[in-house]
């Protein structure tokens, strides 16, 4: 694991949901602080590498059942983004 990926990682365990709702409302992701607390449980239970396409792809079908197949989506693209920057 590269040191971009363990910042992401650490970063995912100190969030807090409303700051994870902030992100999200910058990015034009809209959760709500209930859904951001769902998100960031399976975050911080499951070691989840959105760096690897098959853990990325599971981890947007559980964001899917969480909010709604346009918020994964929205979150998939994001990822994608990030990913392709480093």
């Amino acid at each position: 694991m590269n040191l971009y990926q363990q910042l992401i990682q650490q970063k995912l365990k100190t969030i807090t949901p409303e700051e994870l709702v902030s992100y999200s409302h910058d990015y034009n992701i809209p959760i709500t602080v209930e859904q951001a607390k769902k998100i960031l449980h399976i975050a911080r239970t499951n070691k989840i590498n959105v760096f690897d396409p098959q853990e990325r792809k599971k981890w947007v079908k559980e964001l899917a059942k969480i909010t709604s197949p346009q918020v994964a989506k929205k979150a998939n693209e994001l990822f994608l983004k990030f990913i392709n920057k480093k």
